[in-house]
């Protein structure tokens, strides 16, 4: 695929208009190998063995005078200056974005600035696809600009949404942490919680900016996670990862070009004219946060092991304390599991009805649809990076088999209707299938078939909350022993 269509050349083109950039990597503090504290622990933490003095140690906070905390703030003043300019900054929440985003663009390396030709032809295959899609979605196109975005780009304008996913998360923990400490752990770690909210900060940054490095090098549009990440009503391709998806496939360039085309369109098309949709993925992911606990039946033990004369003589005893915090793993409550299923469906619902709609747009026009579709279904199953990132950030895997069901039921769906009701299905959050009507789709269909809902679902609603209304209101006056107006001779309507 060294010579692709519209514009778009492979990634080992050698353009003379297309120098390499590599931004502003290998900043005066960075590591190269993407460990803002050395070594080989993505931490940068030493390993995990207990917290210091060994299984001999004991913990007596009789030990730590003024003098002795004095020199163990100095020692970590001097711990946090080693470690680079670019890790200060950005340091004030739950997560230091300044380290996710210097370690983003560490993973990304250099970089291939978009060409204007590329800029035409993202524009040219969003429109050909948008026009195909008319006749596919009761939804008009919502696409107002198309643009390339290069890696880097990709990084920048969605850091506002990841913020939006991973502060309450980060929060959780952190409150969650301090208020369950231990009295006498928490008189001990009180001068110095400061610090480790700072360096806990830092660490979640590490993991996000890994993460979203290896991210925005693969990500082909700027709904390939499922989430919306750019502006509304923008559609983004990315050519130097589209080039390089391209060069593994036995397809035609331009069929393929076209094809992500019109999945990135499918998908602006939902999320601007379904207006609950966007703020719904989040806020599923804040119920999710606000379920986080942790488990500190083990701190004893791990207390137990602390020598305080060995924290001041070395301070790697310190990065380890901190690293041993893992072993105090987060819980999953019945609430948080509810919330990650609500949230794992909702990410199917939009991946199967985005695979539907572009299904039958193209399936006549492009020879090649069905394979790409079935890649880009193994991309998934094969750990591809929108689930990476998902089960890093907050724990969530997108089984491929939710996808697919959720797949069939849009297809049955339309079989059964038309796509005025298929579609109609996203005016309201309490219309759509829940995991349940992804394992048997006959009964959602059934209710499509019910009645009102095939003309207008949201009347169905309406007719449903009036009805709960009208039984919740008779209930209160028979509660309150009160004759209905409706029941009774005629003095009870007002005669004489």
């Amino acid at each position: 695929m060294s010579d692709l269509p519209f514009g778009f050349s492979s990634s080992g083109d050698g353009d003379d208009d297309r120098d390499k950039n590599s931004g502003d990597q290998n900043k005066p503090g960075d590591n190269p190998g993407g460990n803002p504290f050395g070594g080989s622990n993505p931490f940068g933490f030493g390993g995990a063995q207990g917290f210091g003095g060994g299984p001999g140690g004991d913990f007596d906070p009789s030990k730590f005078d003024p003098t002795m905390i004095g020199q163990m703030f100095s020692q970590l003043g001097n711990m946090f200056s080693g470690m680079g300019a670019g890790m200060t900054g950005g340091g004030d929440g739950p997560v230091n974005y300044s380290v996710a985003t210097n370690l983003a663009r560490q993973q990304i390396g250099s970089f291939t600035p978009i060409l204007e030709k590329e800029n035409a032809a993202s524009a040219d295959a969003v429109r050909l696809a948008d026009v195909w899609l008319d006749d596919a979605t009761n939804f008009p196109s919502g696409v107002t600009q198309t643009v390339a975005w290069t890696p880097v780009q990709w990084l920048e304008e969605s850091m506002d949404t990841w913020k939006g996913l991973c502060d309450p998360v980060a929060e959780q923990l952190a409150r969650t942490w301090q208020d369950n400490l231990p009295a006498e752990a928490a008189q001990f770690a009180g001068p110095m919680i400061g610090m480790l909210t700072q360096m806990s900060g830092m660490a979640f940054g590490t993991q996000l900016g890994q993460g979203l490095g290896q991210l925005a090098k693969e990500v082909l549009t700027s709904t390939d996670v499922g989430l919306p990440l750019a502006p509304e009503g923008i559609a983004v391709l990315l050519p130097e990862a589209i080039a390089k998806f391209a060069e593994g496939l036995e397809q035609p360039a331009q069929e393929i070009i076209v094809f992500l085309a019109a999945r990135e369109a499918a998908h602006v098309r939902l999320f601007t004219h379904v207006g609950w949709l966007r703020q719904r993925l989040l806020t599923t992911v804040e119920e999710y946060a606000r379920g986080i606990s942790i488990d500190f039946s083990g701190i004893s033990d791990a207390t137990a092991g602390i020598d305080p004369a060995q924290l001041l003589s070395d301070p790697s005893k310190l990065e380890e304390l901190i690293n041993s915090s893992t072993s105090f793993e987060p819980t999953t409550t019945p609430e948080q599991k509810a919330a990650l299923g609500r949230l794992e469906t909702l990410l199917a619902l939009i991946e199967g009805w985005v695979e539907q709609v572009v299904t039958r747009a193209l399936g006549d026009r492009i020879p090649s649809t069905g394979a790409l579709t079935e890649t880009m279904r193994r991309r998934r199953a094969s750990g591809g990076p929108a689930e990476q990132t998902f089960a890093t950030l907050v724990g969530l895997e997108l089984r491929p088999r939710k996808v697919r069901e959720a797949s069939e039921l849009w297809r049955r769906a339309l079989e059964a209707t038309d796509v005025a009701t298929r579609d109609g299905v996203w005016a309201h959050p309490d219309l759509l299938p829940d995991s349940d009507d992804l394992d048997n789709p006959a009964g959602f269909i059934d209710r499509l078939l019910g009645g009102d809902e095939l003309d207008d679902p949201m009347a169905q609603l309406e007719k449903t909350i009036a009805e709960e209304r009208a039984r919740g209101l008779g209930d209160d006056r028979e509660n309150r022993g009160e004759q209905n107006p409706d029941d009774g001779d005629d003095s009870a309507r007002g005669g004489s």
